[in-house]
């Protein structure tokens, strides 16, 4: 198998989270007192972890700490109600895991993201933020993946400008896919050059960048 790896973000990636983490935010906003957040707002917030999501959906001035207390005990708990893959996502996983040595960066609590994972991508390495890893746009996440699954050097597969961030942060090239949390414009603001717009264009996309052309 080759030692070039593949490495991919997992919400708005792989998988389509943005429901089920709007649903329980709303639900500790409400449990709180607060007014809700759309959809749209939600999609905007996330990307930086936990902590940046709920600081961002609280009101002005409140004090984010028992709420993102009481999200993360609830999302753990219903994070599995609306969260699917994307529709191709499987199947491409398969074709590239046939190639190359994957695995999945996330900024999610890391328990979190292993459990998630193992029920919907079992076998596929996977990690997310801890206190021995920060979360992305730092490389630390990337690094280590990268050497749990023996790959010399990788692509870095993500839907935001934080992925765009953290694969020039890791000295690697970022595959931006189109069918997640952020528009194009959005991840071209941040440095992005590479692109797929659906997951059937993966492997194509990864080999293009890989080859040169």
């Amino acid at each position: 198998m080759s030692k070039t790896g593949i490495l991919f973000d997992l919400d708005g990636t792989l998988l389509d989270t943005l429901e089920d983490l709007a649903d329980s935010v709303n639900q500790v906003l409400s449990d709180f007192g607060y007014p809700s957040r759309t959809l749209e707002e939600v999609r905007r917030f996330v990307g930086n972890g936990a902590g940046r999501l709920i600081a961002q959906a609280v009101p002005a001035g409140a004090d984010p700490a028992p709420v993102l207390t009481a999200f993360q005990s609830y999302y753990a708990a219903h994070c599995r109600i609306k969260t699917r893959p994307y529709a191709g996502i499987p199947e491409a996983l398969r074709r590239l895991g046939g190639k190359y040595p994957l695995a999945i960066v996330s900024n999610k609590p890391d328990i979190a993201v292993k459990a998630l994972c193992a029920s919907v991508f079992p076998g596929i390495l996977a990690m997310g933020e801890s206190a021995l890893c920060p979360r992305k746009p730092a490389p630390d996440m990337v690094r280590k993946a990268m050497e749990a699954i023996g790959a010399e050097d990788c692509v870095y597969v993500g839907d935001s400008e934080v992925d765009v961030l953290t694969a020039e942060n890791a000295g690697v090239p970022c595959l931006s896919v189109l069918w997640g949390f952020r528009d194009r414009a959005v991840i071209e603001s941040a440095g992005g050059t590479h692109f797929c717009e659906i997951p059937a264009q993966l492997e194509e996309k990864i080999e293009e960048i890989l080859h040169g052309k």
